[in-house]
């Protein structure tokens, strides 16, 4: 029986209470988060700059040994240089800068090209060194240490900003999931320990998990993919052949992003239908901005959902599981 999905009436309170309960959220934690996440990222910076003589020598050999410092070098010029635009101005491959980027030296380039490279990115960032964050630069004085400390400070400040919405999203999806666990606890149910080896088919009644991957597709192995989920919980009155209930965690601080990411959990119910059949249980767990906009597109794909400001709604889903056809 649905939940939310067929009452439109109630959208609108709803869509305002989120909204509210987020913005609590982000006011009284967010900042801490990433505070904290600023703490840990310029000890990095720290790191890295003593790799390369406090940014005075970026050698080759040090993107070679550490490829993955050099989204703190592209924050260190005046301005900062996006991956683009650092393959312009080195006049390097693309998959280089790339492939450093996600902490891997390219294995389509060669020896010979990778060093030239390589040099060749190293010099583009020393020339656009920041000279009023690197006051050290240009001077016979070496760095002093609370220089480097305010220096790898602010391009800290610079890192977090460009990741900012992830690090705010996965503090926003860890407490979630911890009030998902805290409301089954108090009715009896509880985790899967580290060691189970089943499938989430074979999950005991009056369990639950987080980050499962559900196998759909055909017959055919080589068809079939996983779909990753956020919970899934196993009613405490299933039998042998049920379906655990599958929850997506979702938030969002705009209604701009949640708009562009709506047909994700289409996409993944269809999935999961043409797999297991119509009743699969699949539903989604909200806190932020989604709008009517949001609300009615998944609605119509069949997609319930349960409002974090009320998540007693679980009741009314009595956590089935469905047809197992």
């Amino acid at each position: 029986m649905p939940v939310n999905l067929d009452k439109p009436q109630n959208w609108k309170a709803d869509i305002a209470k989120s909204v509210d309960m987020y913005n609590q959220w982000f006011m009284n934690f967010a900042p801490k988060t990433f505070r904290e996440t600023r703490i840990k990222v310029t000890k990095d910076v720290e790191v890295a700059l003593a790799s390369t003589d406090n940014l005075t020598s970026i050698r080759p050999e040090v993107l070679k040994q550490s490829p993955g410092v050099l989204p703190t070098l592209r924050m260190s010029p005046c301005p900062p240089i996006a991956v683009d635009r650092l393959i312009g101005l080195a006049g390097v491959p693309p998959n280089l800068v790339k492939s450093l980027e996600k902490n891997r030296l390219s294995t389509r380039t060669k020896s010979a090209e990778l060093e030239a490279g390589l040099a060749q990115i190293g010099a583009i960032i020393e020339k656009m060194a920041d000279p009023d964050i690197f006051v050290w630069i240009g001077r016979q004085e070496p760095a002093a240490k609370t220089e480097v400390h305010r220096a790898a400070t602010i391009v800290a400040d610079r890192l977090c900003g460009s990741v900012a919405n992830p690090i705010i999203r996965n503090a926003q999806e860890q407490r979630q999931l911890a009030y998902i666990a805290d409301w089954l606890e108090a009715r009896g149910y509880s985790k899967l320990p580290h060691d189970f080896k089943g499938t989430f088919r074979e999950m005991p009644s009056g369990t639950y998990s987080f980050r499962m991957n559900v196998p759909a597709g055909g017959e055919n192995r080589s068809n079939t993919i996983n779909i990753p989920v956020d919970a899934a919980v196993m009613r405490r009155d299933a039998v042998a052949g049920d379906l655990p209930l599958l929850v997506e965690a979702k938030s969002a601080g705009d209604f701009t992003n949640t708009n562009k990411r709506r047909k994700e959990e289409a996409q993944k119910i269809n999935q999961l239908r043409a797999t297991y059949g119509d009743g699969v249980g699949f539903v989604l767990f909200l806190c932020g901005y989604f709008d009517s906009g949001y609300l009615g597109y998944e609605a119509a794909e069949g997609i319930d959902w349960v409002w974090e400001h009320r998540i007693d709604d679980f009741e009314g889903m009595a956590l089935w599981a469905g047809s197992t056809e």
